[in-house]
């Protein structure tokens, strides 16, 4: 049997990962007797942990909302990627929150353990924001995107598989030089060896990252820095779609919405134009959306086709 306080901590792990414990079942778990079980239950509750029991047959233990924020147990996963998420916050992807997110996380990194400490720094110090903001689009793997860092840092060639926008898939050989935050997306800044050229890399779109055990010397970026490398692709990327639509609202009404992505001009006091381009046709169907108002799209025409297949979904659904 585990001695008590760490029974007690795999008890509160358990208590953090399901709902509701029947429980036989929870002391099982953890090796123990329904009585022993209570007493650590009553001892989680001495430490502020606001644990709910309910008694028969089908009695069990379930963790409830408290009054204050007791320490949590999270594993090795959950603490990089919470250490990635308050970086993401410290460099203003959400307004008001940066400096506390500033804070939290030096208390994170300085309670985790070394292995772990290292892998956070890595993705500290080697990752650059654009100056972007918003919420992320594409889920990214915490190990990967730590592996990517250690080899920026460690100066070592990367290995992966890659997929590009058409689908196409290539195995790439890299020299890696920065990561980049965008705040919709990860990219990774690095040499391409295949292609004897500078590339961009969405990390989303990266498999199989393999460590070569080979280190380089760094080449000279062709940029201010790698965030400006990033920003000047986004930029220059075709954008088929030229997107007009009239929109039933004030203009400054839809400017604080979605000026920032497009162009609104106003064509009377409750009437404007929106237009914008867009290398793809769900942003502007999404940016419509949220206006919160009627509009008529002017063109192009397969906008208007997309909108009825989205309404067509959402009926059903």
């Amino acid at each position: 049997m585990a001695n008590t306080s760490n029974r007690t901590l795999r008890l509160l792990s358990l208590l953090q990962t399901r709902r509701y414990w029947l429980g036989g079942e929870l002391a099982e778990r953890l090796g123990v007797s329904v009585r022993t079980l209570r007493r650590d239950v009553d001892r989680l509750r001495e430490l502020g942990y606001p644990v709910e029991s309910q008694r028969g047959v089908d009695g069990g233990y379930q963790l409830a909302a408290g009054a204050a924020l007791p320490p949590l147990v999270i594993d090795d996963e959950e603490a990089v990627a919470l250490a990635v998420g308050l970086q993401a916050a410290a460099q203003g992807a959400v307004e008001g929150i940066a400096e506390s997110s500033v804070r939290v996380l030096a208390k994170v990194v300085q309670v985790m353990p070394a292995r772990l400490r290292h892998r956070v720094e890595a993705l500290r110090t080697m990752t650059v924001p654009s100056g972007w903001s918003g919420s992320p689009r594409a889920g990214i793997d915490p190990d990967v995107l730590t592996l990517v860092a250690l080899v920026c840092r460690d100066q070592e060639q990367l290995r992966f598989s890659y997929t590009a926008a058409d689908r196409r898939e290539s195995e790439r050989l890299t020299e890696p030089h920065r990561l980049v935050c965008t705040g919709y997306r990860w990219y990774l800044v690095a040499y391409d060896l295949t292609r004897h050229d500078w590339r961009s890399f969405r990390v989303d779109r990266m498999t199989t990252p393999e460590r070569t055990g080979t280190r380089f010397r760094p080449r000279e970026l062709p940029a201010a820095d790698a965030a400006a490398f990033v920003n000047e692709g986004l930029e220059n990327q075709p954008a088929p779609y030229a997107v007009e639509a009239l929109i039933e609202a004030p203009a400054e009404a839809v400017r604080e919405r979605i000026g920032r992505w497009c162009t609104v001009e106003a064509v009377g006091e409750r009437r404007c134009r929106m237009t914008m381009t867009s290398s793809t046709l769900d942003w502007p169907t999404m940016a419509l959306g949220v206006v919160g108002a009627d509009f008529q799209v002017v063109s192009p025409p397969e906008l208007a086709e997309q909108l009825r297949e989205w309404g067509a979904r959402f009926r059903r659904a």
